[in-house]
């Protein structure tokens, strides 16, 4: 919330802040922090001391607007009063009242109990304070005299306060100070002198020293365990957030006390969260981290997680899509506790949805599109909001009949057009696709043909949430200043309020993630489909590194080669046996005729050693006629393997003798785009990196390659994976 330099009484806030008897400088620091300078208005207007008030009320009220427990904010106006009837006049009253309301929370409490815990009514007279303290002093004398007037009265304090909290602390500092007088007399300059620091003794040094050893820096319980941040659903009393209005007090979203326990007698008190990708395309790399958070909260909790297809556009989900999701979740070894739709709620959405007409908090409106925005824009009003109710109802049955052309009416949500929230302009919360005019309804891949109207995102994914009590809803940050909206919706219908947190998107540079882009790049053919390795999507990630000169040949000697680079040695299911003859390929970049420090291949003279195999070193090099182009290299190997050379290179040999290696196509992928942020350009797609692909029609693959089964996958060392 961005705070005006007007509170809504036309009151500047600063001359607002001292009229309640803050210093000016308070008062300033106050106006340049906009959370405390909203709240503290609020309190202000709550507690009806706009007109001033003295300054030890006024002190306490600042109290509240920074530090009241934000799960009870329900019951802050009672505590107000309390303040300003000066039934609750200390600080430690104060804290005690916190100290209850964070316990309390939202529910119903009584009032005899929280002016029990608050000291309400309770007058500790002077003499009452003089014997305590009296007390206190003869049970401290001696270290009182023995540090005199450097005796920590704030400790002092604090026995005072255990043994009668009430107290008035203006007294009780006056005869502390009185005590220390008469018990130590005058103040001596001695007193004011610093204590002279005593030197600390070296320790004995041991005969042996032992080593010392940093110790590791100690992990943080996130870190073991990033799930550990997240509330439990018995937590979920709490205010999720303030929705502030412009025309209506703030909104302090949080669940009842009852609505929190019919969740949790529903859901047992499991952890329940939803992977809801929207059925318009393949799924990204994005999708993957969204997986691990939704999935994975859920298998760390004993919860269970629903795969939920927010299929609210008809237009854009196609069979397809719904098909290739499921696969891929269980590809990268999720398994859904349910599968849903959102269309599986269409009755339901359809009928809160008139339930929010009927309260008042829903109108149907005839805007075009352009015309919204343009309202937006300006914060104005649609001359059909303050319609009746009743023929709001009438419209929106219409709308679900299809008697009103697509693009002729929406049924927006009655939320705050003056709202510093762009996301509280009056959400649009039913669109119409198609009518009975055109005698079709635009067909849905779930749903049928049943529905011309389709809820928005804003409007169904916060009530989908709630119906299928989901505890923690969790999305990326873009969703932020959607909360807002999430929580408005919710409250408005009564609806449980799940917990929502954002997280980070995964960004990649050189590419494109959004499924519109991702779209195009497929439908115009810029790339071989939805599982081109070139894309960020899963499937063609699932596709990508096909380099066959990473891989170790066969030949007449069995050799034992690692599936994987980091392979135990005593795992003998992690080997396979590569054959090694007299003959082998190499890259063509490993080898040259002039050796360099900086380089590691092969050279005349110079030796290398192959994956897995034998060290080798060039002996000879039979050229062409052009006396260039490099035909042959000629090499001997070591077979007791004492040379140790740095080189190190993948190799291909003949299976067998006379016979060539597998022949197959590569393809080389490199970055689809050649800048890191192609999304921010207007021609985008003028980026696209000429040699992200580059075909090699006949390369060389070992022999047990040409029996791979599609979608197996392998390991590479050097250029990429399979």
């Amino acid at each position: 919330m961005v705070v005006k330099d007007e509170n809504s009484s036309g009151e500047k806030p600063l001359d607002l802040f001292l009229k309640i008897g803050l210093d000016e400088r308070t008062a300033k620091n106050t106006i340049a922090n906009n959370k405390v300078t909203a709240n503290l208005i609020a309190v202000i207007h709550e507690a009806a001391v706009t007109d001033g008030c003295d300054r030890a009320t006024g002190n306490l009220l600042y109290t509240v607007a920074t530090k009241f427990p934000a799960n009870a904010l329900v019951h802050r106006p009672t505590l107000l009063q309390y303040i300003v009837s000066s039934k609750i006049k200390t600080p430690a009253q104060l804290e005690a009242a916190f100290s209850f309301f964070s316990t309390t929370g939202s529910e119903n409490f009584k009032i005899y109990e929280f002016e029990l815990a608050c000291g309400v009514g309770v007058e500790v007279s002077v003499e009452d304070i003089k014997c305590i303290v009296t007390e206190i002093f003869e049970e401290h004398k001696s270290a009182i005299l023995e540090q005199r007037y450097r005796t920590n009265v704030g400790e002092l304090f604090g026995h005072v306060r255990k043994r009668q909290p009430w107290a008035d602390p203006k007294i009780v500092k006056q005869l502390i100070d009185a005590n220390l007088c008469a018990l130590l007399g005058e103040r001596t300059a001695a007193d004011d002198e610093k204590p002279i620091k005593k030197k600390k003794e070296k320790p004995v040094k041991v005969e042996e020293p032992i080593a010392a050893v940093d110790a590791p820096p100690k992990t943080s319980e996130e870190e073991l365990n990033p799930y550990s941040i997240f509330p439990s659903p018995e937590e979920n009393y709490k205010v999720h957030t303030e929705i502030f209005f412009s025309d209506r007090p703030v909104l302090r979203a949080c669940n009842s006390r009852e609505t929190l326990e019919k969740h949790l007698k529903a859901t047992k008190g499991k952890v329940f969260t939803r992977f809801p990708p929207e059925p318009n395309g393949y799924l990204h790399i994005g999708h993957a981290k969204a997986m691990f958070v939704d999935f994975g909260l859920a298998k760390d909790r004993g919860g269970s997680c629903y795969l939920r297809y927010d299929d609210t556009n008809p237009e854009a989900e196609k069979k397809e899509y719904i098909d290739h999701i499921e696969e891929i979740v269980r590809w990268m070894e999720w398994e859904p506790f349910k599968i849903t739709y959102t269309s599986d709620y269409f009755q339901d959405l359809y009928e809160l949805a008139v339930e929010l007409i009927r309260r008042g908090h829903a109108y149907v409106d005839h805007q075009t599109p352009e015309e919204i925005k343009e309202y937006r824009e300006k914060k104005m009003n649609s001359r059909w909001r303050d319609r009746a109710i009743s023929e709001s109802l009438k419209l929106f049955d219409e709308m679900k009949r299809g008697m009103i052309e697509e693009g002729k009416a929406t049924l927006r949500m009655k939320q705050d057009m003056q709202s510093d929230n762009f996301n509280m302009y009056d959400l649009i919360a039913y669109r119409i696709k198609a009518s009975i005019v055109s005698r079709q309804f635009t067909p849905h891949p779930h749903a049928g043909d049943k529905w011309c109207i389709y809820p928005s995102y804003d409007y169904a994914h916060c009530i989908v949430d709630s119906l299928e009590n989901i505890t923690h809803s969790l999305c990326t940050l873009e969703f932020e200043t959607r909360r807002a909206s999430y929580y408005w919706l919710l409250d408005a219908l009564g609806l449980y309020q799940p917990y929502v947190w954002e997280y980070s998107r995964l960004n990649v540079t050189n590419t494109v993630m959004s499924k519109r882009k991702l779209n195009r790049l497929v439908t115009e053919k810029w790339v071989d489909g939805w599982d081109d390795p070139r894309l960020m999507t899963l499937a063609g990630l699932r596709r990508r590194g096909v380099v066959i000169t990473n891989l170790e040949a066969g030949s007449l000697m069995d050799l034992d080669a690692k599936k994987k680079p980091e392979a135990q040695i005593e795992d003998a299911s992690s080997f396979y046996k590569a054959p090694f003859s007299n003959i082998v390929y190499i890259e063509h970049s490993d080898f040259r005729m002039k050796d360099s420090k900086d380089y590691y291949g092969l050279a005349p003279g110079k030796s290398v050693l192959l994956r897995y195999a034998f060290p080798i070193k060039c002996t000879d090099v039979i050229l062409a006629d052009d006396k260039e182009t490099v035909l042959e290299v000629r090499a001997e190997y070591d077979p007791s393997k004492r040379t140790k050379p740095k080189g190190v290179l993948h190799w291909v040999a003949e299976p067998s003798p006379g016979v060539d290696p597998v022949k197959v196509e590569v393809r080389l992928f490199d970055r689809l785009f050649l800048s890191e942020n192609p999304a921010e350009l207007d021609d985008w797609l003028g980026d696209l990196n000429p040699e992200s692909k580059v075909v090699i029609p006949s390369a060389y693959a070992v022999p047990s390659l040409k029996s791979a089964a599609v979608g197996e996958r392998f390991q590479f060392e050097r250029l990429g994976k399979s």
